[in-house]
């Protein structure tokens, strides 16, 4: 692991994009990261109904999530808002 990408243990739930948002920090950046909830249901192989079960599994998963979201920050595979979306 890349130890110049930090993420914090911080996660919020975006009803607009269905997704869960989490932070990165690269050199000082502030860097937005994502998962949508139909990602987490591919990872995961579970339904997932409302913020709370996309939060749990999130949770679950957050490693190779983390993981993930640091390949592509190393890889600056920013989408056109400029926030890393975690695919798998």
């Amino acid at each position: 692991m890349n130890q110049s990408i930090l993420f914090p243990d911080m996660q919020t739930w975006d009803e607009d994009k269905q997704a869960v948002l989490f932070p990165a920090q690269q050199s000082g950046a502030l860097i937005q990261c994502l998962v949508s909830i139909s990602e987490l249901k591919q990872l995961s192989g579970q339904d997932i109904e409302n913020e709370q079960q996309a939060l749990e599994v999130f949770s679950q998963y957050r490693f190779d999530l983390e993981e993930l979201a640091e390949e592509l920050i190393e890889e600056e595979e920013f989408n056109a808002e400029g926030n890393i979306e975690v695919v798998s």
